[in-house]
């Protein structure tokens, strides 16, 4: 059974690292370009929108299975555990979400241009961090 879900947990992590990856690559470059008006709206718009049951059963999901396999392998699987547990939970709720309520409320340009100066780099931390976990529970499923 662990290395079935060890291997669920790569995958998830690996899923995640790809959706982060996607918002450093291409949605939030292409947001910085558009007129700060039109970025704060589709950004309020996208953080409405990831509020859905496939996202969060992913999101929260590959948490709960990273868990499970840590419990279930060696110390791989713990670091993968840890490090997506890091990246892709805390790093979420501790950072990303406070900035995403922020511009919700105060979604002036000025404003704007401070979420993009924090927030991104921040999500590059949680791409490398998620597609780390990846490899961690990778090399658990190998052994």
């Amino acid at each position: 059974m662990f290395p079935t879900v060890t291997i669920i947990a790569a995958l998830g992590c690996g899923m995640m690292a790809g959706v982060f990856f996607a918002f450093s690559a291409m949605v939030m470059p292409g947001l910085r370009r558009a007129e700060p008006e039109v970025g704060v709206a589709a950004m309020r718009a996208i953080n409405l929108a990831v509020v859905n049951p496939a996202f969060i059963a992913l999101f929260v999901g590959t948490a709960v299975v990273g868990v499970v396999a840590a419990f279930g392998g060696g110390p791989w699987a713990w670091a993968g555990a840890a490090l997506y547990g890091l990246g892709g939970i805390v790093l979420t709720g501790a950072f990303h979400i406070p900035r995403n309520n922020e511009l919700e409320r105060f979604g002036t340009t000025e404003y704007w241009a401070r979420y993009l100066r924090e927030w991104v780099p921040a999500n590059h931390v949680r791409a490398l961090l998620s597609l780390a976990a990846a490899l961690a529970f990778t090399l658990a499923a190998l052994r």
